[in-house]
């Protein structure tokens, strides 16, 4: 038996300064993704992420994209509104939500956490999304 990772206690600030605790989110399955717009691999599979949100949101899904501590907060909201990313952005000024995941350093880092709010499946670079959406299939289902 292995020891469940429980997602830490953070708070998210999305683009607009609101709040986001994920424990507000418990009874959904959520998708952490950590990655920043000098990365090439997010960029390239923020498409992905995208469609992926969209076919999961009314099944139970949400999504937090949080921007490196280094991004600078211009650049992500430049981002954020040429591609009209659907979901939560958060930035991460301080890089305390990095640090909180495990301080993650590479981008992207994407967590996957089920509705009881533990990581089921961390992913470092580009998933392979035919395995990622086999097992937000599962996870929303149960």
């Amino acid at each position: 038996m292995s020891k469940k990772d429980v997602a830490p206690d953070v708070t998210f600030t999305n683009l607009k300064g609101q709040q986001i605790a994920l424990q507000s989110l418990r009874g959904k399955v959520v998708m952490v993704n950590f990655w920043a717009t000098s990365c090439t691999t997010c960029v390239a599979e923020m498409p992905q992420m995208v469609e992926t949100y969209n076919m999961y949101k009314d099944k139970g899904l949400d999504f937090v994209a949080v921007a490196m501590s280094y991004d600078p907060p211009n650049y992500v909201t430049n981002f954020v509104e040429t591609r009209g990313l659907p979901f939560q952005v958060a930035l991460d000024l301080q890089g305390k939500l990095a640090n909180s995941f495990g301080d993650v350093k590479l981008t992207p880092t994407t967590f996957v956490i089920d509705k009881q709010g533990n990581i089921i499946k961390r992913y470092v670079g580009e998933p392979k999304f035919a395995g990622l959406h086999a097992l937000l299939d599962k996870a929303l289902a149960t």
